[in-house]
């Protein structure tokens, strides 16, 4: 079994690297007055600061602050960054870069003695990328910086995609929602995409490393908060896009228009080489916004399909074998191949198409590409647990109305015409889009025998609550919708004693689906981040129960700790 994190038995789960400073070690000064020319914002100087103060690093937080530091102090939903300057200045800050208002402000808090350079901009967050950027050298553009975005599929895309740049030799970052790492080296991530103070002093931190690609999942939150400005994408990645985070963007097309931004042409943020999978039709929506008429032929978008809509890279019918990887033949511009990944569904035939299409666009022979993808796992995508019980035990991160239709659709069609049952434990996190709570009941409810709805991370809201509207989608799809061994929609809010009853009730040849959380190692409640793995859950509900031998031919990704 493969350790979690790991890539498995692949190139990436091999390579060796180190742990990296959060911020590279060598940093040229930046002059005020040169940050102040790039971005347009008015310098004020405070103090005996003069045109020539040097900033060599940037960061929001004024915790955070290094000697020699640029304090970003910008407007927030509660209080304004500026009401902490005088502990940025305290802690060694040269520079701060905020609006008007907080302009004010720092003349409550900073001490009368106070030398500092103050640049004022009337959105200062629009421009935060570009001065990390140009503190830190714009590392961006002495690397291959490659992008994902979509709703589902970024992190198992961006991790095949990882494999065949190490196959091929090259020296490789990965950002994303599980983890940041180099060459295989990882460490936590909080966000899928990091502030871009944060995130152009990573990027320098891997490029002094020797870092010569950069895969990077790229969020829609991300792309409208500015956190990508200032980044010079080589390659941008389009998966897919269905339900979720409209509790920000409002409707699906600003969600869209937000991922957009990483091909639109005319935007700051657009990358110079687009793939996109056009599966769905906002896909086929953002190959055509991508085309670049009259620009050279290798500049237009690269499409890739594993459905009806024609494109470059196009799939074929898929295989599945006993072990749950997926044989599936394909064609591209320059010949016809067979792509085989350790991971079922038509949704990662999707994944690892685009991957080796991106890795291609990268340079790296469809050949080696492929037989790197062959052997990655993803930590807490389709995650088996086995404890040697005869069903299959899966973590899966699906928290999407679309996500979960999928893998249901996956796990049924993998249990085929056989006596075999699915049940899944779900739920949905709180201060996130609502809208989308009851379409994943139903989702669940159309596709497993037994549904038990169960907490996920509350946040702030009342658990109670978020479960009746998950209750209330499901318990609305009618019987003669459901799977002819349905049983009654169970409620069961504590998640252990949920996952702890879907084991219970599972038998030989069935599978039991844990969805939501996936990687995750904590469930936050009350602002409180409590310590749960659903991989660790599953693990002791099975070892509680008596161990008996997996029957042959059980189908799941490998991933087990």
């Amino acid at each position: 079994m493969t350790s979690r994190g790991s890539t498995g038995k692949g190139p990436a789960g091999r390579r060796k690297g180190k742990k990296l400073p959060g911020r590279p070690r060598q940093v040229a000064p930046t002059s005020a007055t040169v940050l102040s020319t790039a971005t347009g914002a008015r310098l004020d100087l405070v103090g005996g600061a003069d045109r020539d103060t040097s900033v060599q690093g940037v960061t929001l937080r004024a915790q955070d602050v290094q000697p020699g530091d640029l304090f970003a102090a910008l407007p927030g939903a509660a209080t304004h960054g500026a009401r902490f300057a005088d502990q940025a200045v305290a802690a060694g800050a040269t520079a701060i870069l905020t609006d008007p208002a907080g302009r004010v402000e720092l003349s409550r808090v900073l001490p009368p003695e106070t030398a500092v350079a103050v640049l004022i901009h009337p959105a200062p967050r629009t421009v935060l990328g570009t001065v990390s950027a140009r503190v830190y050298g714009n590392p961006s553009q002495r690397l291959k910086l490659i992008g994902i975005t979509g709703t589902s599929g970024k992190t198992t895309t961006s991790y095949l995609v990882e494999a065949a740049l190490l196959a091929a030799g090259h020296s490789v970052g990965l950002i994303g929602t599980v983890e940041t790492r180099v060459n295989g080296v990882a460490q936590p991530s909080s966000l899928t995409t990091p502030e871009a103070p944060t995130l152009q002093a990573l990027l320098a931190a891997m490029l002094e490393d020797g870092v010569d690609v950069v895969v990077m999942e790229v969020s829609s939150h991300a792309l409208s908060l500015g956190r990508v400005d200032g980044a010079h994408f080589a390659i941008g990645a389009f998966t897919n896009l269905s339900q979720d985070h409209l509790d920000f963007h409002g409707t699906m097309r600003a969600y869209f228009d937000a991922k957009a931004q990483l091909f639109v042409p005319s935007s700051p943020t657009h990358a110079v080489r687009a793939v996109v999978c056009v599966d769905d039709e906002w896909g086929r929506r953002m190959a055509d916004l991508a085309r670049r008429p009259g620009e050279a032929a290798h500049l237009q978008p690269v499409t890739v399909s594993t459905g009806a809509t024609p494109a470059h890279w196009h799939a074929g019918p898929s295989d599945l074998v006993g072990d749950g990887t997926s044989h599936t033949p394909f064609t591209e511009p320059d010949g016809d191949h067979v792509l085989v990944i350790p991971l079922p569904g038509r949704y990662n035939v999707a994944n690892g198409l685009l991957a080796v299409a991106v890795a291609h666009a990268a340079g790296v022979p469809i050949s080696t590409a492929l037989d790197a993808v062959a052997s990655v796992s993803v930590p807490g995508r389709l995650q088996r647990v086995d404890r040697g019980q005869p069903f299959l035990a899966l973590v899966d991160y699906a928290h999407k109305p679309g996500a979960v239709e999928a893998v249901l659709a996956t796990l049924r069609g993998q249990l085929g015409e056989g006596p075999g049952r699915v049940a899944i434990v779900i739920g949905a996190g709180g201060d996130r889009d609502a809208g989308k709570r009851p379409l994943m009941g139903e989702a669940a409810a159309r596709g497993a025998e037994l549904v038990i709805v169960t907490d996920d991370n509350p946040r702030s809201e009342e658990p109670a609550a978020i479960r009746s509207e998950v209750l209330a989608g499901a318990r609305a799809v009618d019987a003669t919708e459901r799977p002819v061994a349905a049983e009654p929609i169970r409620e069961v809010g504590d998640r252990a004693a949920a996952i702890a009853a879907a084991i219970a009730w599972a038998g030989p040849g069935d599978i039991v689906l844990v969805a939501g959380k996936g990687h995750e190692a904590g469930q936050e409640i009350n602002g409180v981040k409590h310590p749960f793995d659903d991989r660790d859950v599953v693990a002791r509900a099975l070892e509680s129960s008596t161990p008996q031998s997996a029957p042959a031919g059980s189908v799941a990704a490998e991933g087990d700790r």
